[in-house]
């Protein structure tokens, strides 16, 4: 089952990479925008030098996909660079074509695919590299949705497209490109969303030692059923929309027979810690 989820995962993140690959090359690149981030770097440089651009994604990526092995986890680098990866395959092997006309279309539908890609990757545990981890590292310490950060830090690319270029059509299309990108992002990944989950067990110990792996504080509460009288205990947890899908899956593996309750939280006092 683990197996199968992992191998589920990649092939996820791959799906993802295709995504972004067919923004860059179907939408971006033949209208010579920019994505903004990482990406924008590259394509920066592809469109003023010899260079290639999937291979400068590459290259750009590989510091930041090391200083994210230590700051966000394994598991979070290893799909993180399993994107990175099959997006730069997949750049070199789709053609360049231009499939809108319309420099404002393009811009807008690289952006949703780009988008689209990258929170794909999200929900299951990645990312598409570039940006998007710093953003991630952002994020762990500051409680605020993924992809305003990236608008954010991919405006500054797009200013240093605009003045090397000297053309503010081309940066204010990628400024919608990277817009609409960014809120793509945050309608598919979900982890600044926070929701509390209670669980009704009677196998409280198997479950405490799977949820505390979380690293989320857990509250046990002693319960009677009013009809059967049966002693039971319930578990509290706040947690985020991200991390439910896991929740759930240690709930089913543990105990199948758990009443669960989740409930959307509006807020959250107190000790939460934020990734």
């Amino acid at each position: 089952m683990q197996k199968a989820k992992l191998i589920g995962s990649y092939l996820t993140v791959i799906f993802g990479s295709a995504l972004i690959a067919s923004g860059f090359n179907l939408f971006l690149i033949p209208h010579r925008l920019l994505s903004g981030g990482v990406s924008g770097l590259a394509m920066l440089v592809g469109y003023f030098t010899p260079f290639n651009i999937s291979l400068m994604y590459l290259v750009f990526n590989l510091p930041l996909l090391i200083a994210g092995w230590f700051q966000l986890g394994r598991r979070f680098i290893v799909l993180s660079i399993v994107s990175v990866v099959a997006t730069t395959w997949l750049m070199a092997l789709l053609p360049e074509r231009q499939v809108a006309s319309d420099m404002l279309l393009a811009s807008v539908f690289g952006g949703v695919l780009v988008g689209a890609g990258a929170g794909i990757s999200f929900r299951v545990g990645g990312s598409s590299g570039g940006f998007d981890i710093l953003g991630s590292i952002i994020t762990k310490y500051r409680d605020f949705p993924v992809g305003n950060v990236l608008v954010g830090l991919n405006g500054l690319v797009i200013l240093a497209a605009a003045y090397f270029d000297n053309n503010w059509n081309l940066a204010l299309a990628s400024m919608v490109s990277i817009y609409v990108s960014g809120k793509v992002v945050d309608l598919i990944h979900v982890s600044h969303l926070k929701v509390t989950v209670y669980i009704v067990t009677t196998r409280t110990d198997e479950l405490l030692q799977q949820l505390l792996g979380l690293q989320r504080g857990v509250t046990k509460i002693k319960t009677e059923g009013a009809y059967s009288h049966v002693e039971r205990d319930m578990l509290m947890t706040v947690t985020t929309r991200y991390e439910l899908a896991e929740l759930k899956r240690i709930i089913r593996n543990s105990d199948p027979q758990a009443f669960v309750n989740i409930v959307e939280t509006v807020g959250v006092m107190g000790s939460f810690r934020k990734r």
